[in-house]
């Protein structure tokens, strides 16, 4: 087989590679999903909670962070909610972001109800209490202190995000917007963000494993199937309007090296335009052969790094282009060559090869993404928020059913001069 035939055959992998799942919905709301999977003795548990930062009120930010850690701090019926995980093999974890949060566990299959006691019992009642709060608000104000206050450009989001978003709650960081936020957080406000949002038909959980889904039912319908619904969890977020004039920000902090970041807005998730415009970040961005790493870090020698990517939020998101800048290049010069790039991929054609490429990356990545449960369960758990499991199956099609033109198109409509904010974020000098 000739070097090309093996480039170009990456493309086809996917398709012989599908998740294979059943789903159920229980009759308080809670969807269930059941990927079958006998390569593995361990059963990965997620539920996917449809909360995140931009659900929070303004003045009261920072919240559905918070609750990631509260909700390790024990239950009504399980006062230590990792020691009966740990005896049973099992290991777990959380995250939050701007659109959801995400707890995870994984625990040898044959200890699977552990698991669904563990989950249900913590959305059922969590237990609250002064001294938990107290820690956790401690544990919380400490972590944005070390990520976004004593860290070199921490505070990037801090500033960037209220200057690109005006309306929209995307204005803050999963973090929160300040850290007294967190500080003066209550127990009666506590209560109400839970009560609003720990419901299951506002939840997603999926079982990936070597199980049968007649069985994921019976265990469903015996830990979930009793939870009631406490509260309304209808949302009502603001669309941001669209942007008309360039914003600029400078800023001065102790940091190394002056830095540069760029951000337009852009699409949703489930747009159709999503998928041209990863792909444009990719062109720009993924690896030393792109063109952004090529013409201004390695031939022009303008930056030290510049990365170009997508937030992939779950509403309209941003477009970003950052980096740091090499010891005496000036941040407009800097600016200028990074809007010369762009124009380029407005203007000029796109290489078939360079697009087949990032599309076979975009390939590869999907495929790794598939190789485990834990993985798999949270790519399905995912895709069914955004409208459809199956969806799952259908990404790798997406990404390669993009054209050339489509992503120039994409380049002209996002990487506006008006549709863009700046922040320059300068070292102080001394």
């Amino acid at each position: 087989m000739q070097p090309k035939e093996i480039f170009l055959s990456i493309i086809y992998l996917s398709e012989f590679y599908m998740i294979n799942f059943e789903k159920f919905t229980l009759k308080n709301g809670l969807r269930v999903i059941v990927h079958h999977d006998e390569s593995t003795p361990i059963v990965a548990i997620n539920v996917l909670y449809n909360v995140g930062a931009r659900d929070e009120d303004h003045s009261k930010t920072g919240f559905a962070h918070l609750f990631e850690h509260l909700m390790f701090g024990g239950s009504v019926n399980i006062p230590k909610y990792d020691e009966p995980l740990e005896k049973a093999g099992g290991e777990n974890n959380a995250f939050t972001n701007n659109d959801i949060t995400n707890y995870y566990l994984t625990l040898p299959v044959q200890n699977i109800e552990t698991g669904f006691w563990l989950e249900s019992d913590r959305m059922f009642q969590l237990a609250f209490s002064e001294k938990s709060l107290d820690v956790q608000r401690n544990v919380v104000t400490e972590e944005f202190r070390q990520t976004h206050l004593n860290q070199p450009y921490g505070d990037v989001w801090l500033l960037l995000r209220p200057l690109a978003y005006k309306v929209h709650p995307y204005q803050w960081s999963t973090i929160g917007k300040e850290i007294s936020h967190i500080q003066n957080a209550v127990m009666d406000d506590v209560k109400a963000f839970y009560k609003k949002f720990y419901n299951p038909n506002n939840a997603i959980l999926v079982v990936a494993g070597n199980v049968e889904t007649a069985e994921i039912k019976i265990l469903a319908e015996k830990w979930f199937g009793p939870i009631q619904n406490d509260g309304e969890n209808q949302r009502n977020i603001p669309k941001e309007p669209p942007q008309t004039e360039a914003r600029l920000l400078v800023t001065e902090n102790n940091v190394p090296l002056d830095a540069i970041y760029k951000a337009w807005h852009m699409c949703g998730r489930m747009d159709a335009a999503y998928h041209p415009t990863d792909l444009l970040s990719d062109i720009l961005s993924n690896g030393n052969s792109s063109r952004l790493y090529n013409e201004l870090v390695k031939n022009k020698k303008l930056f030290s790094d510049l990365n170009a990517y997508i937030l992939g939020s779950s509403d309209e998101g941003l477009f970003v282009v950052s980096g740091k800048l090499v010891k005496g290049v000036k941040l407009e010069d800097a600016d200028a060559a990074i809007i010369e790039e762009l124009d380029k991929m407005k203007n000029d054609e796109i290489d078939e090869r360079e697009l087949q490429k990032v599309k076979n990356k975009i390939e590869a990545n999907l495929e790794f993404s598939e190789m485990n449960v834990l993985e798999k369960a949270m790519n399905l758990a995912f895709a069914e928020l955004m409208g459809n499991a199956a969806d799952v199956n259908e990404e790798g099609k997406k990404y390669q059913a993009v054209t050339a033109e489509q992503i120039r198109e994409t380049a002209r409509q996002v990487l506006r001069p008006e549709n863009c904010s700046t922040l320059y974020y300068k070292s102080q000098k001394l």
